[in-house]
Order: C-alpha cells, then sequence, then structure tokens
C-alpha cells in the first residue's frame, strides 16, 4: 500500500507529511524538502481485537496499539511541489510525475484558505477549485504523452494482437492492469483498431483509466483559516464526485509534538485531548486554538481521517491480524497480535500466505479462522479484522 501526497508548493503538503511519520515510535528520519520525493511510513487506525478478545496488550512488530487502538504502517511518498505545465518539463516536470508511478492513491493537499496561488506565491482570493483542476490536468497530459508518442507503434500491433493487451503493456508501470483497460475502453465503446483513435479518443480514455489507477481525494488544508469554509464548500459543489477531507496539518503536527513531549495525551484521529503535562501560556494559548478552530469544528485535524478514508472507505482495503497460534492469537514468541496486514478488497487466505512471505504462498495447505476455529481453503474470502492462522507444508 503506497500512498502519494501531491499538491503545489506552500500547500501545506510537507507539513501534513511530517504530522503524518511523527508518531509515538521509533521511525526513520526524513528529510522534508520540496525539492525530492521524500519516503516516509504513515499510520491507518482500526480497532485493535485485544479489547473484544480480552486479550493482554497485544505486541506489534510493526506500527503501534494506544488503548485498543491499532495503528498500521503505510507507506507514503512526498512528492515535490507541483506547477501547471509540468508534463511539459515545468519545474520539476515528468521527474515529479515519475515519483508517482508507485502510488495507489494520491492525497491531493491544498491550500484552501485561497491564500497561495498555482505557483505558490501569497495571494488573496485565489479559487481553490482550479488547484483541484490543474492538478488532474497534469497527470492526465503525462500519460497521454506516455500514449501519444507511441501511438503509431501501439496501432500496428493493434492488427496482430488486441489494443487493450498492447495498451495495458504500455501503462503497466502504472500498476494499471489489462481488465481496466478493457473495462474503459466497453464503457466509452472505444474500438480495437487503434488507427481509428483520434486524439479526442486517446484523451478520453486516458481521463477515465487514470481514474481508476491513481484515484484522487482531497486534503483541503488550512481548514483552520477564515476563508476556508466557503472554499470547502466551494469544492464540494463543484467536484461532488471527489472526497473532500478538511484538515490542519499544522495542528496534527502540534498535537503530536505536545504528546511526544508529554504535555499532552492524544490519539491521532481523536476529537479532543487532555492535558497531563505542565504547560507555559504560549503553549496554553496555541491548544487553545487548536481546540476551539479545529477540534470543535471538525471533530479531528482530518489528517488522520484523511489517511483512513483513503484505504478503508475509498480504496476499500481490509485489515486482516496473522497469527500461528489460534489459540492464544499469538505467535511462537507469544507475542499477542503481532503482525497486521492492509489486503485489497476480495483477498482470500492464499492472498494473505503470499502477503506474508512467497515461500509460505507456495507451500500454502490451509487456514484456519482463530476466531470461530473454522478451516478456510485457499479460496475463502477474509473479513475485516479477521484473524488468521496459515498452515504450509
Amino acid at each position: 500500500m503506497i500512498i502519494g501526497l501531491v499538491g503545489k508548493p506552500n500547500s501545506g503538503k510537507s507539513t501534513f507529511f511530517k504530522a503524518c511519520t511523527l508518531a509515538e515510535v521509533n521511525i526513520a528520519n526524513y528529510p522534508f524538502t520540496t525539492i525530492q520525493a521524500n519516503e516516509g511510513v504513515g499510520f491507518v487506525r482500526v480497532k485493535c481485537p485485544e479489547t473484544e478478545l480480552n486479550l493482554n496488550n497485544c505486541n506489534p512488530n510493526h506500527g503501534f496499539c494506544v488503548r485498543g487502538e491499532r495503528f498500521v504502517p503505510v507507506k507514503l511518498i512526498d512528492v515535490a511541489g507541483l506547477v501547471p505545465k509540468a508534463h511539459k518539463g515545468r519545474g520539476r516536470g515528468n521527474e515529479f510525475l515519475n515519483d508517482l508511478i508507485e502510488a495507489d492513491l494520491l492525497i491531493h493537499v491544498l491550500d484552501a484558505s485561497g491564500k497561495t496561488d498555482a505557483e505558490g506565491n501569497l495571494t488573496e482570493n485565489y479559487d481553490v477549485c482550479e488547484d483541484v483542476r490543474f492538478l488532474e490536468n497534469e497527470i492526465n497530459m503525462w500519460v497521454y504523452g506516455i500514449l501519444e508518442k507511441n501511438w503509431l507503434a501501439l496501432s500496428k500491433k493493434s492488427k496482430d494482437s488486441k489494443l487493450s493487451l498492447e495498451l495495458a503493456k504500455q501503462i503497466s508501470g502504472l500498476k494499471i492492469r489489462e481488465e481496466d483497460v478493457r473495462h474503459v475502453m466497453n464503457e466509452l465503446k472505444l474500438d480495437e483498431n487503434g488507427e481509428v483513435w483520434t486524439k479526442e479518443n486517446i484523451l478520453e480514455f486516458v481521463k477515465e483509466i487514470r481514474k481508476k489507477s491513481k484515484p484522487i481525494i482531497i486534503a483541503a488544508n488550512k481548514a483552520d483559516r477564515r476563508e476556508a469554509k466557503k472554499n470547502i464548500e466551494k469544492l464540494r459543489q463543484e467536484f461532488p464526485g471527489i472526497l473532500i477531507v478538511p484538515c490542519s496539518a499544522e495542528s496534527e503536527l502540534a498535537l503530536r509534538e505536545a504528546a511526544k513531549d508529554n504535555l499532552i495525551d492524544y490519539i491521532p484521529g481523536n476529537k479532543d485531548f487532555q492535558v497531563i503535562g505542565d504547560l507555559n501560556e504560549q503553549q496554553k494559548n496555541a491548544l487553545g486554538i487548536i481546540e476551539k478552530d479545529v477540534l470543535d469544528v471538525y471533530e479531528s485535524t482530518g489528517v488522520q481521517k484523511c489517511l483512513n478514508e483513503a484505504v478503508f472507505k475509498f480504496l476499500k482495503y481490509i485489515t486482516v491480524f496473522p497469527v500461528e497460534n489460534e489459540h492464544h492469537f499469538s505467535d511462537k514468541k507469544e507475542n499477542v497480535l503481532p503482525d497486521a496486514y492492509l489486503l485489497p478488497p476480495g483477498s482470500t487466505a492464499l492472498n494473505l500466505a503470499f502477503a506474508i512471505h512467497s515461500d509460505i504462498g507456495e507451500s500454502f495447505v490451509s487456514a484456519i479462522d482463530a476466531r470461530t476455529g473454522k478451516k478456510l481453503g485457499k479460496d475463502s474470502k477474509l473479513k475485516d479484522r479477521d484473524i488468521v492462522k496459515i498452515m504450509a507444508r
């Protein structure tokens, strides 16, 4: 699971990235610049089964757990700020776009206050809807450029092979499957003969295939600013088909840093916090503003919600907990619920086995639902928060 963070300069994207990767566990330090793509680890939040099963505290090998809230790692890529005409080489151009290839989903962090223009310069009353249009257009035109440049060769190959197959090969690096290509072609009623396609047909195809391979949700950042509310409403009216999450990355970062310094008790994604340390007047005022302008209004800073919505609501992934001892829900070292895997919808017991290790997948025999004791075959569909033991040769 890889999530890409995109946006123009000064949108707060790097702050969003830092807030996501500053967790209550030891993680690697990454440079927070806007020149090169940064990779880090964020966390989605799920209910840990330890509470309902009356288990002792779980022992995650990866991520962490706080009072029954399990935080499962996901890879984040913070790419450089995008400017209009990047697909033509402006800014970091194609280098920026290439950073997005591996992403399963893009979170577009935009400045909902309207205080920065398309270049990231300070301004007033900027139309935030333009940010959505130009980002989608840049990615669409980037893919279009790849296909248009090779269209003559693709057209010739389509005489001896299916165009859908050749198209899938051409853009397979974008995590696009042939079945998705066929589905889009059927929806748009596009012919398998590439020679009859117009440039408009190619662009139409690109727009739809991008939605499948690189879906975008919007983190409407700086939602605590005075102008943000009307801009967020405008975004929702203009783009009803796009998930828009109001957020304040600065507030989330401040809360996580305060929690790390043992000044407050705060679980990422919560709608409140408790003061547990000695605060100076400046800290009291800052936390009071976050409480009043962010938590009371939106019931969270939105950053954790954004990650969770992306993975679970939009991509519809499930969380599965593999164990080696199905009676104690533990591994051989008696660590309780040591691992949690994020799997695509429709995943089977065999998919889980391969996710753990290719050798386990290849030697798969059966699996056991640790909650019920029921035996599972390789094609048994898994459910969210299943606890599963894999039996292998």
